[in-house]
């Protein structure tokens, strides 16, 4: 067990990570230009009506004391109170979590689907023609921006051949997943080539490995070495590679959900700048740090208990 000591420290080596974040995003979101009274009244609004506003929200502070104003608030577990929606952010947050979070889950999973059989056989066809494929494919797909790659699928699946709604999240479960298929699709499709040219390198590598030459000399079955020797020991590398990636992932969400409509998280984050709405902007900017942090938490003790190697 000394080997997940680590699970004890590393929570505290993430608070001053999450400390910076909270900085950064809060000096940024303030360096946006216009103003949030302005956008809340118009632009007739008298010179009183939007002092009172500034007031209200305490925007007539130093930027200083509306930071330590923010700090109370978290430390009481609040986030402030929206400018737009007129609701305290945590809770606007909360019935957002939903679509964002099964967007990651269901992108993660259908990149796996589409990597690991995409790497499989380039790797056990490594030098032939049907890894060069695979490589190609992947390479191009790097380059396909999310957005544009989400009207592709859109003018496709829902204009032309009509099997899939264009945008929204629907009310049933059913409605909701088949509401999922081209926002995680669209996701799927850019995140699976990088995971492929990972998943290909470290499964080239292992098919050299003591391992597989052990269980080959033993009689074993070429498809029963991939399957069990093989793959598992790749899989690490592939792990660590996602956690990298995962704050690619969730800037991802945000363009994907404003394509399909989605209202998650990232479409609620988008219309917040727009609106100028900071305590909005701040407290989805915290979540999503916050997520980041924590899933690549998750990876580091994944790959402790995959590869017994590895110490942290």
């Amino acid at each position: 067990m000394h080997r997940y000591r680590f699970v004890l420290s590393r929570p505290l080596q993430f608070l001053p990570v999450i400390f910076g974040i909270s900085v950064i995003t809060f000096i940024l979101v303030r360096l946006i230009p216009g103003d949030p009274a302005r956008n809340i009244l118009g632009t007739r609004a008298t010179p009183t009506a939007l002092a009172n506003i500034r007031a209200q929200y305490g925007l007539d502070q130093p930027i200083w004391l509306q930071y330590l104003y923010f700090l109370k608030n978290l430390a009481n577990g609040e986030m402030g109170k929206s400018i737009l929606y007129k609701i305290d952010v945590l809770k606007l947050i909360v019935t957002r979590i939903e679509p964002t979070v099964a967007l990651v889950v269901a992108s993660v999973l259908l990149s796996a689907a589409i990597a690991v059989p995409m790497a499989a056989i380039a790797a056990r066809n490594s030098g032939r023609a049907p890894d060069h494929i695979v490589r190609i494919v992947s390479t191009f797909g790097i380059g396909f921006p999310p957005f544009w790659l989400g009207l592709m699928l859109i003018i496709l699946f829902s204009v032309d051949l009509g099997v899939l709604p264009v945008s929204g999240y629907g009310e049933t479960l059913g409605d909701k997943l088949l509401h999922l298929i081209l926002p995680s699709l669209t996701i799927a499709l850019s995140l699976s080539t990088v995971l492929t040219r990972s998943l290909r390198a470290a499964m080239i590598e292992s098919l050299k490995s003591d391992v597989a030459t052990a269980a080959r000399a033993r009689g074993m079955p070429e498809n029963i070495v991939f399957w069990r020797h093989v793959l598992p020991n790749s899989l690490v590398p592939s792990i660590n590679l996602l956690a990298v990636n995962i704050g690619w992932l969730i800037g991802g969400t945000v363009v994907v959900e404003s394509v399909f409509a989605l209202p998650g998280m990232g479409q609620l984050l988008v219309r917040a700048i727009f609106s100028r709405d900071y305590m909005v902007v701040q407290g989805v900017a915290m979540v999503f740090a916050c997520a980041t942090v924590f899933i690549n938490f998750l990876a580091d003790i994944v790959t402790v208990a995959a590869d017994p190697r590895v110490t942290l």
